[in-house]
């Protein structure tokens, strides 16, 4: 019998689709078991994707237990900030040191903040008159999650952050949700080990009835005020439902287990909040206020919008006059150096004879021209340096003169080891930057000035410092015995100095720059730092304290410690009595007194000087 016609064309083409099909099934199983075998091998890492961002959150796993990607994500944000914000603050480099004489341990830590950390990673600090313990796990957050007055190794981490912490902490006022968490968390806790029991089934779907509720409440309620009216019933229920799980016969290790999970949660949670703080923190101390920047823009139009005669020429019989007083500051802040500036002119005898030396960077030359050129400070000078300006680069301009770099400040903690690790105390500096190291290069024909920081305020006549001996010395500074050499030794080097030399501060300093040239001091600065830069050193601004301490040693004159109030940027604990008697006070810290996280109680002798008379302060929203 013969085949149709159509048939028989029609056959090796359904053969043909036939084949295909199932290649493409033998094909499909084959992948669907090497893909997860793939997986879980770990050989898809070996091609890059996404953007870094897998990269991040594998860091950021490896540093926290953050339970979700976006937290990991999120936490690695954290540390690394915009622009290496806080990698810096996070990324340390330490040097320990030992002292056979007094058996003390000092460790230095560099956070990126102007302020410096030197601390010791075992040790105990007392943060306000608060006993802190630090570990070497550096397991903090347990003790500030419980309330307690120990903060476990935060300083280590996070520096002066803990003290503003500490300081303006708030108890929790909302009772009533803290006590609805709290029911939460031992509920989830007994959960899973009341659903696996057989005879607990209706005591399950009750308890998981009522943790739906709670997350539901808790999801739309901040505060006590945001609880529905019959909340007390729902406490009332909940109280009930774990009383009945705590008297099921349950396996109490399970019970601990989870509840150990949920701790670990929650302590991760509460860390990586902590992280967020300390960021916002560091950014706050770090970045200039945009009203600041405002007024620095509107500046510089006004500046170049104006017809009015340079200060140079106005002042020029005076600039280099040497039986005038000379004045330097280093500042990039405009209202923070008016502040210096308006309290020394205020207080000042003879204002007359005062010329003021201001030198700043090139972007903020011209409103700093502009400011002090439209300001009166009674028959006061001005000369405005942009020392980012080609004809002020000297031999030392790799060092001094191709940025500004102001006064750098430095915190050291010091550790005994015949006792528990224990702190005995914690001192800060703060030390000429590299450009002050270009004075008797741009201040030529001047034999002796006043070095003032911008966050030094002015209460008295500075006749008695123009009147000081220097004794053959260099400069006259405020020493800092808490710290001497002998105590940091390893830290400086193997130099040759006086092992019970104390450390000097700055911020208002009298300098004889004839003698400073005689000495060749800034060739002296420039070689320590090149050594250093020979000893693996962190960064050119963490040489700045030891390059300063070497070059100045045995060449400081003690000024008298009354005279000078520090620690109005980190000390809560200053009397007012010794404020008001000292001749200047030095906001050396991170908490500035124009910044809002500044200390409030010291606020009032800043405010006090604070210039209020121009017409931008008012448009850019700039308030003390």
């Amino acid at each position: 019998m013969k085949t149709p016609h159509g048939a028989a064309s029609n056959s090796p083409s359904k053969w043909r689709w036939r084949w295909f099909f199932a290649a493409a099934f033998v094909a499909l199983i084959f992948f669907s078991l090497l893909v997860p075998l793939f997986v879980l091998l770990g050989l898809h890492n070996i091609f890059p994707y996404g953007h870094l961002m897998q990269n991040r959150v594998s860091q950021s796993s490896n540093n926290s237990r953050i339970g979700s990607p976006v937290k990991k994500f999120a936490a690695t944000f954290v540390e690394e900030g915009k622009g290496n914000l806080t990698s810096q603050f996070n990324e340390t480099s330490k040097i320990t040191s030992s002292s056979a004489e007094d058996d003390n341990n000092t460790t230095y830590q560099r956070p990126s903040s102007k302020v410096h950390t030197i601390i010791n990673s075992e040790e105990r600090l007392y943060l306000n008159k608060t006993e802190t313990d630090i570990n070497e796990t550096g397991n903090y957050q347990k003790n500030m999650l419980s309330g307690g007055q120990n903060v476990k190794s935060c300083q280590l981490k996070f520096g002066s952050y803990c003290t503003w912490y500490e300081e303006n902490k708030q108890k929790m006022k909302d009772s009533t949700v803290k006590r609805i968490k709290d029911q939460l968390f031992v509920a989830r806790a007994y959960y899973p080990t009341i659903v696996k029991l057989n005879e607990t089934s209706k005591l399950a779907l009750e308890m998981r009835q009522r943790i739906q509720e709670y997350e539901q409440m808790l999801n739309k309620v901040i505060s006590d005020l945001d609880l529905p009216n019959f909340v007390a019933e729902m406490i009332e229920k909940m109280d009930e439902t774990i009383a009945k799980a705590k008297s099921c016969d349950v396996n109490c290790h399970n019970v601990d287990k989870k509840l150990q999970q949920l701790l670990d949660m929650t302590e991760d949670e509460a860390h990586f909040h902590m992280k967020q703080s300390a960021y916002l923190y560091q950014l706050n101390v770090q970045t200039l206020l945009k009203s600041y920047h405002c007024l620095a823009l509107r500046l510089t139009v006004r500046y170049f919008n104006s017809l009015s005669e340079d200060l140079a020429v106005l002042h020029a019989d005076k600039l280099e006059d040497p039986n005038l007083r000379h004045y330097v500051l280093f500042s990039r802040n405009i209202i923070s150096t008016a502040v210096t500036v308006n309290s020394t002119v205020m207080n000042s005898e003879d204002p007359d004879n005062m010329v003021f030396h201001l030198i700043t960077d090139r972007q903020n030359f011209y409103a700093f021209k502009s400011w002090f050129s439209s300001q009166s400070y009674k028959g006061a000078s001005f000369q405005i340096f942009n020392i980012e300006d080609s004809q002020f680069k000297n031999k030392y301009s790799n060092l001094s003169t191709q940025n500004l770099s102001p006064s750098e400040e430095f915190r050291i903690s010091f550790s005994r080891t015949d006792q528990e690790a224990q702190v005995e105390r914690t001192e800060y500096l703060s030390v000429f930057g590299h450009s002050h190291f270009s004075l008797p290069d741009l201040l030529e024909n001047i034999p002796k000035v006043v070095v003032l920081d911008d966050d030094v305020v002015v209460q008295k006549d500075l006749s008695s410092l123009w009147n000081f001996d220097l004794g053959g010395k260099v400069i006259g500074a405020v020493q800092c015995c808490g710290v001497r050499l002998g105590q940091i030794k390893n830290y400086i080097g193997e130099f040759r100095y006086d092992s019970d030399s104390c450390a000097w501060m700055s911020g208002l300093n009298i300098v004889d720059l004839e003698k400073w040239r005689e000495l060749d001091i800034s060739s002296m600065y420039s070689r320590l730092l090149q050594r250093f830069e020979g000893m693996n050193e962190e960064s050119w601004r963490i040489g700045t304290l030891r390059a300063s301490l070497l070059a100045f040693h045995d060449l400081v004159q003690p000024l008298q410690t009354e005279w000078i109030q520090s620690g109005l940027g980190h000390d809560y604990k200053l009397a007012h009595g010794r404020i008001r008697k000292a001749l200047a006070l030095h906001f050396d810290g991170s908490m500035k007194p124009w910044l809002h996280l500044g200390i409030l109680r010291y606020k009032k002798y800043w405010r006090k000087y604070f210039p209020r008379d121009d017409p931008f302060m008012a448009e850019c929203n700039i308030n003390p």
